[in-house]
């Protein structure tokens, strides 16, 4: 039998190497890695030793390891993913993660011409995203690669949400049926989009596409 791995692999080499040059052509400082290893690598190789870095709510970086290898070089690092925090807790970490000199976060999805599409339920991440004295930093798997702006939105409510609401255990209409129906409810996960064509003015953003899939 044919191998077909490899032709799958070379594809996805191909559509990288497309992606890669689209976020180059709108101002993006773009990378492609083949394993989160090599994410994790990229991300340090940016980050100095000793730097404060934000990392929001993002299972990607998790998966790569990002804490604990910025953690081993002396870095302070601000995430708020920690049981028990009170509330005056979690809103001092979540300013400290915005105001890092780092923002380390994923998308939750990117179309095939470098658009950037993220939802947020508490607007933390997407505010830190579009404004800020931080270097900003995506990693993101291919898993989250989408034709349009429109088809990414479709994957955002349908894929992104529902598997974020049963997660945290969220009773959301889209986590009992695992699609969208359009909720107005206060637990609703998507209740604020930010579509990035470009960084914004005088703001620095890496992206790292990576080729193993992660986060949801």
């Amino acid at each position: 039998m044919e191998n077909w791995g490899k032709y799958k692999e070379r594809h996805l080499n191909i559509l990288a190497k497309a992606l890669k040059e689209a976020l180059c052509r709108r101002g993006f400082i773009a990378y492609h890695v083949e394993t989160k290893e090599e994410a994790l690598e990229t991300v340090l190789s940016i980050i100095p030793p000793g730097s404060t870095v934000g990392i929001p709510g993002s299972v990607t970086i998790r998966e790569i390891g990002a804490i604990k290898g910025l953690e081993e070089r002396k870095c302070c690092v601000y995430h708020h993913w920690i049981n028990n925090l009170s509330p005056d807790k979690k809103n001092e970490i979540l300013k400290n993660e915005n105001e890092a000199s780092f923002f380390l976060t994923s998308s939750n999805a990117i179309t095939r011409n470098g658009v950037l599409v993220n939802v947020d339920g508490v607007g933390n991440r997407i505010s830190a995203m579009a404004w800020g004295s931080s270097i900003v930093i995506f990693v993101i798997s291919m898993n989250k690669v989408t034709d349009d702006v429109e088809s990414a939105i479709r994957f955002i409510r349908n894929h992104s949400c529902p598997l974020s609401a049963i997660r945290q255990q969220k009773e959301t209409p889209c986590a009992a049926v695992g699609y969208c129906v359009g909720c107005a409810g206060e637990k609703k996960l998507c209740k604020a989009f930010l579509i990035l064509e470009k960084p914004t003015t005088g703001r620095k953003i890496h992206v790292i596409l990576v080729n193993e899939f992660l986060g949801c």
